[in-house]
């Protein structure tokens, strides 16, 4: 079976997808990835036949961090995931041509990618590297990280928040997304459900013990369980000199202006017997780094982590969710996104804290660090029922009998 992949040019989308492809790979499919141009040489290195996105798509950067208020920003982000879209939709097609794949697998965020997909004849499934805005009424409606409330005032306060929520992810998206739609000849979406539920098959890349409870899931929901991937990357030299433990800091691979969370970092770590390692994938600012610390682009996580009391993010779904696999307790400071509902869910399953960016400062984040680090048990309580989720193998079990049921309706 020849696989064809297609992700959004970010390594925070790319990297959790990998254990699915190597799994695909073993089992003897041909994987064909169309993805973020910076990672092809290594893809390729793996074995993969792999190509970069259009590089116009990778020119367009996201831009909702410039904004100062939720619909603002949420207008921004639309924007551009729509802009990337109407440059997929073209290169999709080519690629379909090109490759003649058994199989679709594309990025949840390519909104012109997934209209290809859906016309294409073909079987296909959706992958989505965060919380999803799927409704349900025993759930937060999804955008600004409310708590859970259970009971019928919890139903209520849900059912009278979607309009001003979620509805409003329906007012800003669906117009242009269902524009984009018409280019690639699929029909248009009529709601959120219907926007996440299109896909014959949706791999979850998150656990239910992470995820609010709720009564009902669509059958094309699967979940994987977080799924964890390094480059392969030679160990920094410094690393074998760190003797205290470890507090990971990181910051969003597509930027977002979100460089503060490490300043105040540095600061209020600075005088703890603690090893700081602070990584900024979207590039490095000039900050004063004191003795105990430690600023890089990129180091391995996977080489971090088991040395970890805690990890400071700012929300992003895949990072947060390698530190609680790894039974480290977070502590997430949300800058916007979906970044607040990841730190509401870590919350909610008390295996870490979140911050608000509007109350940080070197004293409170020292604090929120001090008392995530008694979260230990409750991080590894969650990261052993985090391992109990399919995984990369399963993922792929439902891959193939999804090609399968394909072949026999066909």
């Amino acid at each position: 079976m020849k696989v064809l992949v297609y992700t959004a040019p970010s390594r925070g989308h790319l990297f959790p997808t990998i254990p699915v492809l190597l799994e695909l790979q073993r089992r003897g499919h041909e994987v064909v990835i169309r993805t973020i141009a910076a990672e092809v040489a290594g893809l390729r290195e793996l074995g993969f036949k792999a190509d970069p996105v259009d590089p116009a798509i990778d020119t367009i950067q996201m831009a909702d961090y410039k904004e100062h208020n939720p619909l603002a920003s949420l207008k921004a982000g639309v924007a551009n995931f729509i802009a990337r879209g109407e440059l997929q939709v073209p290169e999709v097609q080519r690629a379909i041509r090109a490759e003649r794949p058994d199989l679709l697998i594309v990025d949840v965020l390519c909104w012109g990618a997934a209209a290809v997909a859906e016309t294409s004849g073909l079987p296909w499934a959706s992958i989505q590297h965060s919380p999803t805005p799927l409704p349900a009424p025993d759930i937060p409606p999804f955008g600004p990280g409310l708590r859970p409330m259970a009971g019928p005032l919890g139903r209520l306060r849900n059912r009278l928040l979607m309009p001003l929520t979620l509805g409003m992810l329906e007012r800003v998206a669906l117009p242009g997304t269902n524009v984009l739609r018409a280019r690639a000849g699929a029909t248009p979406l009529r709601d959120a459900v219907d926007m996440f539920t299109r896909p014959p098959l949706t791999l979850y890349f998150t656990s239910r013990a992470l995820e609010y409870p709720r009564t009902q899931w669509p059958e094309s929901f699967f979940f994987t369980g977080p799924l964890c991937w390094d480059p392969a990357r030679e160990a920094p030299t410094w690393l074998d000199r760190l003797t205290r433990p470890v507090v990971l800091v990181t910051t969003s691979s597509e930027f977002q202006d979100d460089g503060v969370l490490v300043r105040n970092a540095l600061e209020g770590l600075a005088g703890e017997d603690l090893d700081v390692v602070a990584t900024m994938p979207a590039g490095l600012e000039d900050f004063t780094v004191p003795d105990n610390a430690h600023l890089v682009e990129f180091a391995p996580h996977s080489l971090l982590l088991p040395r970890a009391v805690v990890a400071v993010t700012h929300g992003g779904f895949g990072v947060t969710q390698k530190a609680l696999a790894a039974g480290v307790p977070v502590v997430v400071v949300p800058f916007g996104r979906d970044q607040a509902e990841v730190g509401r869910r870590v919350e909610a399953s008390g295996a870490g804290l979140m911050l608000s960016p509007k109350r940080l400062s070197p004293d409170r984040l020292r604090a929120a660090v001090v008392h995530a680090i008694t979260l230990k048990a409750a991080a590894a309580a969650l990261a052993s029922r985090m391992e109990a989720e399919g995984g990369a193998s399963l993922a792929v079990d439902r891959l193939e009998a999804l090609k399968d049921l394909s072949a026999v309706a066909g």
